[in-house]
């Protein structure tokens, strides 16, 4: 990935037509959500936690037809369902420019059907829109992103409508913050979380 990654994103999706988050938010929270897949949904989950304005982030299926999919069916990558993280936000203290900013940010848009050692249409990039607004945020995203050539292989992530989102077992629910010691969790989930904290340092939610 290019070194000017994130200037592209922070001057060119800058056009896309998302109202700035709100300075003072007000009393009433204003909640919206959005569904994402961009390889193991453990990554997506743990990263999606740590941003400002995020109220959950839920692993689970979607873009699939079968009825309650487990995370065996999915595995065999049969099903058409992706891995995916389903993120409810605060539009008053962040907004769908920067969730798609994160999205970009942490994961490898150009690689089909694989992230990393994951492989399978399970694993696909692909953001689940519910809505023209979001459909037509996440193409201005990727056609900016296009236009500035910020990588050097086609991005190659789906726009699909998402029908059926299905919630995954509740072992996969936290996983990274509840096997935060597995190879797979140190290996994999924390550079992405520790590439997020660099470039979103100011967007963190606060400790507790």
């Amino acid at each position: 990935m290019k070194n000017l990654f994130l200037i592209c994103l922070l001057t060119s999706l800058s056009m896309l037509a998302q109202n700035n988050v709100a300075q003072k938010a007000p009393k009433q929270s204003n909640f919206e959500t959005i569904t994402l897949a961009g390889g193991c949904y453990w990554c997506v989950e743990a990263v999606y936690e740590n941003l400002n304005g995020v109220k959950s982030a839920v692993s689970g299926f979607a873009g699939g037809k079968m009825m309650n999919p487990s995370y065996e069916d999915v595995s065999t990558g049969r099903t058409g369902y992706a891995e995916a993280v389903q993120i409810t936000y605060d539009k008053n203290v962040t907004n769908l420019d920067e969730i798609f900013k994160v999205f970009f940010s942490v994961h490898d848009p150009t690689t089909l059907n694989r992230q990393g050692a994951d492989a399978g249409t399970q694993y696909r990039s692909a953001i689940f829109y519910k809505n023209e607004e979001q459909k037509t945020a996440a193409q201005a995203i990727i056609n900016a992103l296009k236009k500035v050539k910020v990588y050097d292989s086609p991005i190659v992530t789906t726009l699909e409508p998402l029908t059926k989102f299905y919630k995954a077992e509740d072992y996969h629910q936290n996983y990274y913050a509840n096997n935060k010691s597995q190879p797979y969790c140190q290996m994999v989930i924390q550079p992405k979380i520790e590439k997020f904290e660099k470039l979103f340092k100011d967007r963190l939610k606060k400790k507790k």
